[in-house]
C-alpha cells in the first residue's frame, strides 16, 4: 500500500517543483472534469522567469497524478448460454 503522505497534492507539488522553494506555488483553479467528474488542481509557480502551470488530478485510489484517470466506458457482454 502507498504511504499517506505520497497520496496527498503537497507531496506530489513538491516532487514535481522540487527545483522551486516551498511556498512558491500557488493553487490557480480547482474543480471536477466534466467526464467523470473527477478532482482536479492546477497549480502555478515562477521558473527562470517565467510561469509554469500543471494540472494535478486525483485517482481513485487517492492518489494524485498529473495524467488524468481513464474513463470508465460502458460496455456489454453477453454470457453463454448454458447448453
Amino acid at each position: 500500500m502507498t504511504n499517506t503522505r505520497e497520496q496527498s497534492l503537497r507531496y506530489v507539488v513538491e516532487k514535481w517543483l522540487a527545483f522551486n522553494p516551498p511556498g512558491l506555488a500557488k493553487v490557480i483553479a480547482f474543480g471536477r472534469t466534466p467526464l467523470g467528474r473527477g478532482r482536479y488542481v492546477c497549480v502555478e509557480t515562477t521558473h527562470d522567469s517565467r510561469n509554469l502551470a500543471l494540472f494535478f488530478f486525483r485517482h481513485g485510489d487517492g492518489c494524485w497524478r498529473v495524467f488524468p484517470p481513464a474513463t470508465t466506458l460502458p460496455n456489454m457482454a453477453l454470457e453463454r448460454l448454458a447448453a
